[in-house]
């Protein structure tokens, strides 16, 4: 034996390729390979038709023990700000006027995760131009505030969702709202100058009296 090492379970059986499902009993087995140790896991019916009988000696395996397998949560935080900075770059570089509202309310949505931070502010032909720079990376991303209207916030925050949920190619159906929607959502609250009228909300109404 040459060092010491460190070997992950495995995401399959060894013996068949059939991945382990979450919560799937498995069990694994140590060769000794005179050089190291090996791990091997095994689903149950093949450690029922190979394994079970015979015991260490005849199967070559010097220690044996049973898990229950847990599948890797996924890692959703990263998967969403990386959609949300890559669909930037791409409405960027398609340069059309339509998703000038939906690259606004991406760029501010990277700006809360800080990811983009706003380097300047400028006039350009009476709009305002965001500079925004990409920390890690070192790229620069000019932003047009396209000035929305309180009346255009629901729609922009629609597309937004989307967008993020389904990229530029989105499927014949309006898609149903997502969670997508709760980021967009937060921005276009701040971005909203009013709220609500506020007022007694309306009760049922009482039935008639004879």
């Amino acid at each position: 034996m040459t060092e010491w090492n460190i070997q992950s379970r495995a995401h399959a059986c060894a013996a068949c390729g059939h991945p382990f499902a979450d919560r799937e009993t498995y069990h694994t087995l140590l060769f000794d390979e005179k050089a190291d140790f090996r791990r091997s896991d095994i689903c149950q019916p093949c450690w029922q038709k190979q394994y079970s009988e015979g015991a260490r000696d005849r199967k070559g395996f010097v220690s044996y023990w049973q898990g229950v397998y847990a599948a890797p949560p996924p890692r959703t935080d990263a998967i969403q700000r990386e959609t949300a900075e890559s669909l930037l770059r791409k409405l960027i570089e398609l340069n059309d006027p339509r998703h000038i509202p939906a690259g606004y309310i991406l760029a501010v949505m990277l700006e809360r995760k800080r990811l983009l931070k706003v380097k300047e502010q400028l006039m350009r032909d009476g709009r305002r131009v965001f500079i925004y720079e990409q920390a890690g990376t070192g790229d620069v991303f000019t932003i047009i505030d396209p000035a929305l209207q309180l009346n255009q916030l629901e729609q922009v925050q629609r597309d937004v969702a989307a967008l993020l949920e389904h990229g530029l190619n989105p499927p014949a159906p309006p898609p149903p709202p997502s969670a997508a929607e709760a980021p967009a959502a937060e921005v276009i609250a701040d971005l909203s100058a009013t709220s609500a009228p506020s007022g007694a909300q309306a009760g049922p109404a009482e039935p008639n009296t004879p």
